[in-house]
């Protein structure tokens, strides 16, 4: 099962990414407005893992401090289906949390989360057939702009018991 650490929005920044979301939903089309769990927020995955050592869970690992972030444009995420997302604008703050949590993580890390192929994003929606992913970027590209705000916090989302809690 799924091991991540995420990075959690300010409030402006989830209002934002959720209107986005209800866009998509409102529209009929597949959105991450559709799950209902109370864990589900926008975040920006900064490690997954089939386990997380114990040092990651309890702060101790990885300091953490706000830095200001910025949503970018959409990109779209291949595969046996589409991925709609927000890209983030890599700093020096965002890939240095990012490349302390790899090295924490260790070798059970994900490949493609690794530094140097890891693409930051806020998932809009998932499972979109192609021409869903088009619609869905038509919609949402007639207004996109960069959304500006902080990461607040980091946490752990255990996918095995279903629960999230802040890191440090």
């Amino acid at each position: 099962m799924v091991q991540s650490a995420e990075l959690l929005l300010d409030s402006g920044l989830d209002a934002a990414v959720r209107r986005e979301w209800a866009a998509l939903s409102d529209a009929g089309l597949p959105s991450q407005n559709r799950h209902r769990g109370e864990s589900n927020r926008p975040h920006i995955t900064v490690a997954v893992a089939a386990s997380m050592p114990v040092a990651v869970d309890d702060g101790v690992a990885v300091r953490f401090d706000p830095f200001d972030v910025r949503l970018g444009g959409l990109v779209v995420f291949g595969g046996r289906t589409i991925t709609l997302a927000r890209l983030v604008v890599s700093t020096s703050e965002l890939l240095d949390l990012h490349a302390r949590m790899h090295e924490a993580v260790g070798e059970d890390s994900l490949e493609h989360l690794a530094p140097g192929r890891w693409t930051p994003h806020v998932t809009l929606a998932r499972r979109l057939t192609s021409e869903e992913a088009g619609s869905a970027v038509r919609l949402l590209s007639t207004s996109i702009e960069d959304l500006v705000g902080s990461a607040v916090a980091l946490r752990r989302w255990d996918g095995e018991a279903k629960r999230a809690w802040r890191i440090g």
